[in-house]
């Protein structure tokens, strides 16, 4: 025991197997309290806030209302609340789209216990956390790509930033899919596309994709 009060827990998941199993796995450790448990979205909003929870473990696929859209309303109320995301989903879109929603963390289930309890202990003190393999993709995505030289050469006008959109544009990517890419919001890439549009000359999203593919973008 450390004298520090337990991390006061929400576990939200709509399998009760795992739920409940999950829930008594981190009721057998000293530095968690485990407050309450939903099995949906709109049942761990009201429950986050009759309990006032320090943490949010939740989970993203459930019926009606989803994780990621319950997170959002948690932290609307209580933004002082750390979410945990705990999910089976490795895809992109999820993973920026809870970060977006406000979550600090993001651990695959079959995540260590260990590594869980780190993990909320770490969001309770306002740390940000997310499995080894999940920190090296999101390091990667929100680095900026060199452009090549002749890249580079070929839309002078560009910043880094437009030439960071025009490549992924070029790479056939929708306007949310940059926006999760590059943690920006949809409006802002829309901003950027039609700056870049302007800039190069370019007619379309068609002719742009054409242009910066002759010029090594894209790839």
């Amino acid at each position: 025991m450390t004298g520090k009060p337990p991390v006061r827990v929400l576990v939200v998941d709509d399998h009760p197997v795992f739920r409940e199993g999950f829930a008594a796995l981190l009721g057998s450790i000293d530095e968690v309290e485990v407050v309450g448990t939903a099995a949906t979205g709109a049942e761990a909003v009201e429950q986050a806030a009759r309990h006032e929870p320090d943490v949010v473990v939740m989970d993203v696929s459930m019926p009606g209302m989803d994780g990621i859209e319950a997170t959002r309303h948690i932290l609307r109320e209580r933004p002082e609340t750390g979410v945990v995301v705990l999910t089976m989903s490795e895809e992109d879109g999820t993973i920026f789209e809870a970060l977006r929603a406000g979550a600090r963390g993001y651990l695959l289930k079959g995540a260590e216990p260990e590594e869980v309890v780190r993990a909320i202990t770490t969001v309770s003190g306002g740390g940000v956390v997310f499995g080894a393999v999940l920190a090296g993709r999101i390091t990667e995505f929100l680095t900026p790509r060199p452009q090549s030289g002749a890249a580079a050469a070929a839309f002078p006008g560009l910043t880094a930033r437009e030439h960071e959109v025009l490549d992924l544009v070029a790479a056939g990517l929708s306007n949310g899919d940059i926006a999760a890419r590059l943690f920006l919001s949809q409006k802002t890439v829309r901003n950027h596309v039609h700056a870049v549009l302007g800039k190069i000359q370019a007619a379309d999203r068609a002719e742009a994709i054409i242009r910066a593919r002759d010029a090594g973008l894209g790839r």
